[in-house]
């Protein structure tokens, strides 16, 4: 595909997105727009773009990638809920993870690519489930250190989103490339809002 014909199928693309899309899209920015200020309303419009994105793939019959925003959506929850009893606690900061988090983070991210791989290999018609598998199984230990509101998980969700990107151009989705490539620039950031606060914490112990 070269540039012009790219270029043409998004205009198409972009013309023919419905309103849910539109809403979903933009619940999904403002909600990784809001975990770069470490703000915990990151949650609420999380899920209701988990929520609409699950009617989309429904309809498209897309029940994979359904069923990996139902896991979004219990992570979404969780996170809510784990975040809203540390700010009770007092203990509401993020944090370097330990390595027995990280640890979990990155069995996650093995055992899930291994799951999604097998069922994405012999139980669908994927032509990508290599790659498939990758993104989903790195984005489900991003969003585990997200809930847990660790730093490493905008690493995670990067080296998803990395690899998502080329993925989604090869998929003829323009539209969605072009939003993955926001949000990576967005984790980008993220991690170093989060890095500079972890820091002036630290400080302010010395």
């Amino acid at each position: 595909m070269n540039f012009q014909e790219w270029f043409r199928l998004f205009q198409e693309q972009i013309l023919h997105t419905s309103l849910i899309e539109w809403l979903a899209v933009g619940f999904g920015v403002s909600e990784v727009l809001l975990a770069k200020k470490n703000n915990i309303w990151l949650y609420p419009t999380g899920i209701v773009s988990i929520l609409l994105s699950m009617y989309l793939l429904l309809n498209v019959k897309l029940y994979a990638e359904m069923c990996l925003s139902i896991y979004y959506l219990i992570m979404s929850v969780y996170g809510w809920i784990i975040w809203k009893k540390r700010k009770v606690e007092g203990a509401n900061q993020v944090a370097w993870s330990t390595n027995n988090e990280l640890l979990i983070a990155v069995m996650i991210s093995v055992v899930g690519f291994f799951v999604f791989y097998f069922v994405l290999r012999n139980h669908t018609d994927s032509d990508v489930p290599l790659l498939d598998a990758f993104v989903s199984s790195t984005a489900w230990a991003g969003m585990w250190l997200l809930a847990k509101r660790k730093i490493e998980n905008w690493i995670f969700l990067n080296v998803s989103n990395i690899v998502a990107i080329p993925l989604l151009f090869h998929k003829k989705l323009p539209l969605m490339a072009c939003l993955t490539i926001f949000l990576f620039v967005v984790a980008i950031f993220g991690f170093i809002d989060w890095k500079k606060i972890i820091g002036k914490r630290s400080l302010r112990t010395i």
